[in-house]
């Protein structure tokens, strides 16, 4: 025989999912911060999407906030001849130097383009 489903538990997941969607948490944060086993976190969010009581939403992760860095062009005065420098990051991605460069314009550079995407 199937077993009919509990209503007040089923209610409580349903807060507790919804509540994890406002939260900004990953599901591993929230499970911990409310004392709940991950494996039934999932396996009641399963549930209430079959059940089409819980919206289907991709797994939620921490949003990032979007980062501008201001450049501005400036004339350049007239250098030595030097070879430039390059730098390469993850992804294949290749930073050519020339002398003069701002070392802190090159750090923050070079932590936005390494920083994970979202």
């Amino acid at each position: 025989m199937a077993r009919l489903p509990d209503a007040s538990k089923q209610r409580r997941w349903l807060e507790l999912v919804r509540l994890w969607q406002q939260s900004q948490l990953t599901v591993s944060e929230f499970c911990e911060r409310h004392r709940l086993s991950e494996h039934s976190f999932y396996a009641w969010r399963r549930v209430l999407r079959q059940r089409g009581v819980l919206q289907d939403r991709s797994t939620r992760q921490k949003p990032k906030p979007a980062t501008f860095v201001k450049l501005t062009l400036a004339a350049e005065p007239e250098l030595p001849a030097a070879s430039p420098v390059e730098l390469v990051l993850s992804d294949r991605r290749l930073l050519r130097l020339r002398p003069g460069f701002d070392p802190a314009m090159l750090l923050e550079l070079v932590r936005l383009l390494e920083e994970p995407a979202c």
